[in-house]
């Protein structure tokens, strides 16, 4: 009887043991995102908006000498900024409010050359509380670029400029309420005005502008904001004004700093230290700033899909600037183009013949883990694989053919970033074939998006064959 009553706690001891080892999570591989790193990364698409004094004389980086009376729109509209961002799916923007030329969108305390010497609204005008104002009431989140490099002041790459340029942060940081970026350029002095000096200042960009304090003033008031550009950068650079992320993107990177190869910036590091994510910066024209000569070279709804897919499907963020236009409105053209674009983009993507489909998978870690989690739409659940299975193979069949020329794969990337490369394979009445993409399969991140030509299939396989432990895939779709 004993032994028998032994033998019952022994085999309860066991189930028990087994049931919490299914549902022991994988180990995290770092890096691994912040909370607030993760929420960025969700936006997935937000715009900029360059407009200034080089607006109105027509330059891209103005010298610093160009006089403030010079700012003169004529209709501004940042509600219709707004609402013709929010209709082509961008999720908030980030103002220009002060260029490389040193003008200060806002009346600053910091400096005379600022709107409040300006014509606009008679002296009276604060654009950045205009639009940060109209963000709010429309739902878009709202952040600042406020460039380190100043072709003005007469004391740039002096100690007392880091003084002036921190107090300019501080009024930014702290009068318009909450930023969700904030940007600091990269690009850190050359020859300007300064003042009536006409020469040329070279600093160090990791140092002088003391940015340990310039991230402790934005991060004071703003918490949750994320950081492009300096030594403490939260988001970094892709490395390129194209609009194209590496079709291999790791978010694990080395140390940034202003030497840190563009090789980086674009494809990452798969050992690094650190995750910092991308953002792809584009403009929907040629230039940043408006030029009346580029009306006819807008950006199309082609090139701005093939943006979107070069960024958010490579794993990035994609920042879609518009040059507001002497009147001080979004021209016609570039609202319609990017309108369109977000329509386009929405009627691809909008189509998952995959949600009902019957999920396998040649390995399931179990329980908590199993491969139906990845059209489950929920983003906290995961398939993941066994320890020792750092690849495997998901299979989805449907009840009946179906046509897709798009696949979307994330990472449950809480636990670190893993997948190296994967290959998609397609069977229709018992033939298979290997589907050609037009998109690399290689890393994929919090999102990874490959178009190929028109497919019929009545299963899809996705072969996930390297990984840098096992595998945590949240979610797939197929369009």
């Amino acid at each position: 009887m004993y032994f028998c009553v032994m033998k019952k706690i022994l085999s309860i001891i066991i189930a028990v043991l087994a049931l919490f080892s299914c549902t022991k999570a994988p180990k995290p591989l770092y890096p691994l995102p912040s909370d607030d790193q993760l929420e960025w990364q969700k936006l997935e698409t937000y715009a900029f908006i360059h407009f200034g004094l080089n607006t109105f004389n027509d330059l891209e980086w103005g010298y610093g000498d160009t006089p403030a009376s010079s700012f003169k729109p004529e209709d501004l509209d940042c509600e219709q900024w707004v609402k013709t961002l929010k209709n082509s799916g961008m999720k908030g923007v980030i103002l220009t409010a002060k260029h490389h030329d040193g003008f200060c969108l806002w009346p600053t305390k910091s400096t005379d050359y600022n709107i409040s010497n300006s014509p606009y609204r008679n002296g009276k005008g604060d654009l950045v509380k205009e639009l940060s104002d109209a963000c709010r009431k429309y739902g878009l989140k709202f952040g600042i670029y406020c460039s380190p490099w100043d072709r003005h002041h007469a004391r740039y790459a002096y100690p007392e400029y880091v003084n002036t340029y921190h107090q300019q942060i501080q009024e930014l940081t702290s009068n318009y309420g909450p930023l969700f970026e904030f940007w600091f350029d990269g690009a850190n002095g050359g020859d300007g005005y300064y003042g009536g000096a006409n020469e040329k200042r070279s600093i160090d960009p990791d140092n002088y502008y003391d940015y340990q304090r310039a991230k402790d003033i934005v991060l004071a008031k703003n918490p949750t904001a994320m950081i492009f550009g300096g030594p403490y950068q939260t988001v970094r650079w892709v490395g390129n004004e194209k609009g194209v992320a590496g079709a291999t993107n790791w978010c694990n990177v080395p140390k940034i700093s202003s030497k840190t190869p563009l090789s980086i910036n674009m494809y990452g590091y798969e050992n690094g230290s650190e995750w910092i994510p991308v953002e792809v910066d584009v403009s929907i024209r040629p230039g940043w700033f408006y030029h009346l000569n580029e009306d006819k070279i807008v950006k199309n709804v082609d090139e701005l899909c093939d943006i979107y897919y070069n960024s958010v499907g490579h794993n990035a963020n994609m920042l879609l600037n518009f040059p507001v236009a002497l009147n001080g409105k979004i021209h016609p053209t570039d609202s319609t183009n990017a309108i369109e674009f977000y329509r386009r983009i929405c009627n691809e993507l909008s189509n998952n013949v995959l949600a009902n489909a019957n999920v396998q998978a040649d390995n399931e870690r179990g329980c908590r883990f199993k491969a139906s989690n990845v059209i489950d739409g929920n983003d906290e659940t995961y398939w993941a694989t066994d320890d020792d299975y750092p690849y495997g193979t998901i299979s989805f069949s449907m009840d009946k053919p179906v046509t897709i020329s798009r696949v979307m794969l994330q990472e449950y990337v809480k636990l670190g970033q893993r997948v190296k490369s994967f290959y998609l394979e397609g069977c229709k009445d018992g033939n298979w074939f290997r589907i050609n993409t037009y998109d690399e399969t290689t890393t994929v991140g919090y999102k990874r998006i490959v178009r190929f030509n028109p497919v019929e299939v009545d299963k899809l396989v996705i072969n996930f064959e390297e990984s840098r432990g096992p595998l945590c895939i949240s979610n797939i779709a197929a369009y």
